[in-house]
Formats: structure tokens, C-alpha cells, sequence
């Protein structure tokens, strides 16, 4: 049975359901921000009927949950619920809300990185001179409305209001899907351009209002790790995210804010900092400490696996992987993050013990997490002489 489905939706069906709060981020997703030079070839890919590449939804309400936020810019009710989630498609769809739908400068960037804001219009006369025009009648304002020259002294256009943008026949974007009231005030201002402005409608209005945008859906029978795969897949434009921000996604969709745990904040004290005051333990990642709870949380899932009589690849195997770490319950943090915590510091004891006493002379970094998980299920037996031996060997 297929997880996934592809169809066309309609752009604008899609920036409503945004509005609404029905389509939203999973946290793990980073805030974006798309360049000026981006988001004008966007609007002339919709306006042209050229394709700007397909998304990816997740269906909500399956094992793959996540901590939900809206689209940047969209105001929600506390406890609006997604009812699908964005995994690829964030930039262009975060621009086309913001640039369609809002009443509020888009927040962009310049040629030279620098954060602005602004407006958008099409020049209605400057667009219907034709498809290679497009580009040059799109024209981006400021927080003012307005357009300035000589180190901004002079305002060369003008469009703080409604009256302004009728008398300089400069349509505003965010009405692009609904421009009734605009075209109810040019009738009454300006009627001599309303067949002008029809012509407009019909070449570039209403290539945005038809326009269809490949959409793969997946749904909610699709699994957690399966979803954070095609996440890094499709994520190629991003900052790879690591496997702790992934769960840290998961784990906040149950309330958990595994963050604050492990680094401390909002007046709690984190769980690494015992550890990394530590000289052999200063260099301990919390993927490590991830690590060391999927160690123990796998062993024990084995021996219950082994108990009821699996045999081989019946059983779990005892492991540290990315895709059984992204698969770990928020149980099996809570059950086993205070007693790794102190099979982290046992273990440093007894590599100072041996003599250790700066990373530097571990043969790897990647030995502390096994020792600490294997002292972890020891306890005191650690202690005794054999049980020591043995260790040292390995």
C-alpha cells in the first residue's frame, strides 16, 4: 500500500488553508527568508504559467507527530491544529502568503544580504506590454509605500494609499486573489482605465488564480523515520538539521522540550552541564547522550524480544543509529536519562582511573557513550575487581 499520492492543487486553495492555520511547519523546519531577486522570479514563474517545482505535505494525525507552527507572518488562535504539515516547498510558499495574502511588508532581503522589507505591485501599463515585460513590472516598495532615489531624499513613486496606486495604475499584490474592492474603486476614479485594467486581469490576474501546483501528499500511516528521510532529502537548500533537532521536534509534539532539558533555560539548569565540567566529558554532544538512551532502550527491547522466544533478525537489534534513535518514544528518554547521566560520570571516573585525563588520549570520542550505557546497566557491579578487568580489556 502506497504512502503517498500526487495531484494538482489550486495555489490559492493552498495559501487559504496556510491563512486558516489547516496547513502549517513542523517545528523542525527553519524560519526562511527569500532574497528580493527570489521572490520576483517566483511572481513571474505564476504570472507566465511557467512551473515553480512541486511540495510535499504530511498528513497529520499518524505516528510521525510534530511540534506545529504556522506559516511565518500567519497569526493563529492558541490550540489551531494543522491538519497537514509543509515539508518541502517552505521558501516558496512562506513568499506567496506573504506576498498574496497579507496586509504587511514581506520580509526580505537586498543583492547584498540585508534584511528589508517590502511591498509589492505589478505596473499594469509596464505588464501589458508583453511576457518579457513581466519582470521589469514588478516593483517592490518600502514600508512607506514608496520608492525613493538620491540616498532616499526623493520619492520618484508614491503609493501609500488606495488613491495613489489608482493614480499611478500600480495594482498591489496582496489583492491579486481578490481584487474587488480594488477594481469597484478604479471604476469609480479612474473608469477611462478600466478596460486597461481588464486586459491586466485577464493576462496576468488570472494566470495566478488558475494556476495548479504539483502537491505529493503523505499520509499519516507514513512513519516518523520514513517522513525525517525524505525531510533531509528534499532539504537541500537548508542547514542539515541534526538528529537531536529532529527529536526534539517529535518530543515537543508531546509537550516535552527536550531542549531545555539537555542545555538548560526558562530557570532550569540543563542536563549537560554536570557532564561537560567534566574534563574527559567536555566534548559530549547531546547526539551522544541520544546515543547512549537508544543503547539502552534497544538492549532492553531485545531481551524482552529474546525472552518471548525471537531468535535472530526476530529480535531488536541493540543500536545507536540515526533511524532508531528518530524512532525512540519520549518514554524511553524519560526512563533512561538519569541513570545515563550518571553512567556518563561513572564512566569518567573510571577512565581516570586508568590514568586518563584529557580526551586528547581517548583512542576516540565515540568509546564514551557505549562505556557510560554499558556502566549504566551495571550499576555498582563496576566496582568489583573482575567486573573492572574485563572492562579494561575491552
Amino acid at each position: 500500500m502506497s504512502t503517498f499520492d500526487s495531484t494538482k492543487t489550486k495555489l490559492s486553495d493552498l495559501l487559504d488553508e496556510i491563512v486558516l492555520g489547516k496547513l502549517q511547519l513542523p517545528d523542525f523546519q527553519r524560519g526562511w527568508v527569500w532574497d528580493d531577486e527570489h521572490i520576483r522570479s517566483l511572481l513571474v514563474s505564476i504570472a507566465r504559467s511557467f512551473p515553480i517545482g512541486a511540495v510535499m505535505l504530511l498528513q497529520t494525525g499518524g505516528d510521525a507527530r510534530f511540534q506545529e507552527r504556522p506559516v511565518e507572518g500567519i497569526a493563529l488562535p492558541p490550540g489551531k491544529h494543522a491538519e497537514t504539515l509543509i515539508l518541502d516547498g517552505q521558501q516558496r510558499l512562506t513568499s506567496l502568503t506573504q506576498v498574496l495574502k497579507l496586509n504587511a511588508p514581506v520580509a526580505t532581503r537586498d543583492e547584498k544580504k540585508r534584511e528589508i522589507k517590502r511591498y509589492y505591485y505589478f505596473n499594469i501599463e509596464k505588464a501589458l506590454e508583453g511576457p518579457g515585460a513581466i519582470l521589469d513590472s514588478i516593483v517592490a516598495v518600502d514600508e512607506q509605500r514608496t520608492l525613493r532615489a538620491n540616498f532616499g531624499r526623493d520619492v520618484v513613486l508614491d503609493l501609500r494609499d488606495t488613491a495613489h496606486e489608482l493614480k499611478a495604475l500600480h495594482f498591489p499584490c496582496n489583492q491579486i486573489m481578490n481584487s474587488d474592492a480594488w477594481e469597484y474603486d478604479l471604476n469609480t476614479a479612474r473608469p477611462d482605465q478600466f478596460g486597461r485594467y481588464m486586459q491586466f486581469r485577464k493576462q496576468i490576474l488570472d494566470a495566478f488564480r488558475s494556476y495548479l501546483v504539483p502537491v505529493i501528499n503523505l499520509n499519516k500511516e507514513t512513519s516518523k523515520e520514513a517522513v525525517c528521510l525524505v525531510f533531509e532529502k528534499v532539504n537541500t537548500g537548508g542547514v542539515p538539521l541534526s538528529v537531536f533537532e529532529l527529536v526534539t521536534a517529535t518530543y515537543a509534539a508531546d509537550g516535552f522540550n527536550l531542549r531545555t532539558d539537555w542545555y538548560g533555560g526558562e530557570g532550569k539548569k540543563g542536563r549537560r552541564v554536570p557532564l561537560v565540567e567534566k574534563p574527559l566529558l567536555k566534548e559530549i554532544e547531546a547526539t551522544d547522550f541520544l546515543q547512549g538512551i537508544s543503547l539502552l532502550h534497544t538492549y532492553h527491547a531485545r531481551q524482552a524480544d529474546l525472552a518471548a522466544g525471537k531468535i535472530g533478525k526476530e529480535a531488536t537489534a541493540v543500536s545507536a543509529k540515526r533511524e532508531h534513535i528518530l524512532a525512540m518514544p519520549l518514554d524511553a528518554y524519560k526512563k533512561w536519562a538519569d541513570p545515563l547521566k550518571l553512567g556518563f560520570l561513572e564512566a569518567e571516573q573510571f577512565l581516570r582511573h586508568l590514568g586518563f585525563h584529557h580526551t586528547r588520549f581517548l583512542p576516540y570520542q565515540a568509546q564514551l557513550v557505549p562505556l557510560a550505557a554499558l556502566l549504566t546497566l551495571l550499576k555498582e557491579r563496576w566496582l568489583e575487581p573482575q567486573v573492572q578487568d574485563k572492562i579494561s580489556r575491552w
